[in-house]
């Protein structure tokens, strides 16, 4: 068998084969071109800090210990902004010992900046899933702009899996778009409560602040979010998926991109996508930071799928294929 990411054909295998579970059966929309869709159980829990099990210790052990108070979320739960919480995952695990998986936060949790990170019991890192584990899985939610209402069943974030080791094919630079009349947008601080199920559903002026560049450039303000595009237009082959990852540090005072997966045929005209944007999730560090039209913000690396997917990104309808500068899918039009 070829290594590589395993395409939507070969997800849906591994959950015919119990590989991938749920007590409420995996559906088949959770399935995209290269990814898997993860979905918030039933009980989450407010906890002190965020953590990382002890070595082969278990995720609920530590809950136990830091745990403030429980939510239900089948009636649906506020998780406020500046906390941390701790979510069940409805999906579990017994992947194969040749299957290891990691996560992303998907699309439209990364441009609400909501922090979210995939935890696994006995494994000391966020988000890698090892060959071979069986278990559940859980989910740390930090809502770091925008207080959100979250319920059993919210899709936060996705799981991809792999056969054999990464093996990345090669490195893209990202620049950023500067150059129209509306360059990005800045969150409003003490904004209101956001539905993560309501799609269309928000004012994006009651949460977010239009920037245009003064002098050619943009100043990025310390601890404030932003919505950036890039430059680029953005072209995920079809036999290839791609991680967009932060710069290195010495570029820039910032964080790019929280959200960075991004599935085959992204942006590709087969799919119907030319002309799409990477849609950048910036946050300034601890210093002023003033960014200029074209300026490198972030990498896209790729890497290669075990076979030709069945599906390509955008098959069913996409919120994000042909993007240019675009808010998540909650709200409704600029």
């Amino acid at each position: 068998m070829t290594d590589g990411i395993l395409p939507s054909q070969l997800i849906e295998a591994l959950i015919g084969d119990g590989a991938l579970f749920a007590e409420d059966d995996v559906a088949p929309d959770q399935v995209q071109p290269a990814s898997l869709d993860l979905r918030l159980g039933r009980r989450a829990w407010r906890v002190r800090a965020s953590f990382l099990p002890r070595p082969g210790g278990r995720v609920a052990e530590r809950i136990a210990e830091l745990a403030m108070h429980q939510l239900d979320l089948a009636g649906g739960a506020v998780l406020e902004r500046g906390c941390v919480y701790i979510a069940e995952l409805q999906e579990q695990a017994r992947l194969p010992l040749a299957i290891a998986a990691r996560a992303n936060p998907k699309s439209s949790t990364g441009r609400l900046d909501v922090f979210v990170r995939l935890l696994t019991d006995g494994q000391p890192a966020f988000d890698d899933v090892t060959a071979g584990y069986a278990g559940p899985m859980f989910l740390e939610i930090a809502p770091q702009t925008f207080s959100v209402l979250a319920r059993e069943g919210t899709r936060l974030n996705q799981l991809r899996l792999r056969r054999g080791p990464p093996a990345p094919l090669a490195v893209r630079t990202v620049g950023v778009d500067l150059s129209g009349e509306i360059v990005g947008f800045r969150a409003r601080r003490h904004a209101g409560v956001i539905d993560l199920d309501l799609e269309a559903g928000h004012d994006p002026a009651d949460f977010w602040e239009p920037l245009a560049t003064r002098h050619g450039g943009l100043l990025l303000d310390p601890g404030e979010f932003y919505i950036l595009a890039s430059r680029e237009e953005i072209e995920i082959p079809v036999l290839q998926a791609a991680e967009m990852t932060p710069i290195d540090p010495t570029v820039g005072e910032f964080r790019v991109h929280y959200a960075g997966f991004f599935d085959p045929g992204f942006g590709t005209a087969e799919a119907g996508g030319e002309g799409s944007r990477a849609v950048l999730e910036v946050r300034s560090h601890e210093t002023p930071f003033l960014l200029e039209h074209g300026q490198t913000v972030a990498r896209l690396t790729f890497e290669t799928l075990a076979e030709r997917p069945a599906r390509l990104y955008g098959f069913g309808g996409s919120h994000y294929q042909r993007q240019g500068l675009r808010l998540a899918k909650h709200f409704r039009g600029w």
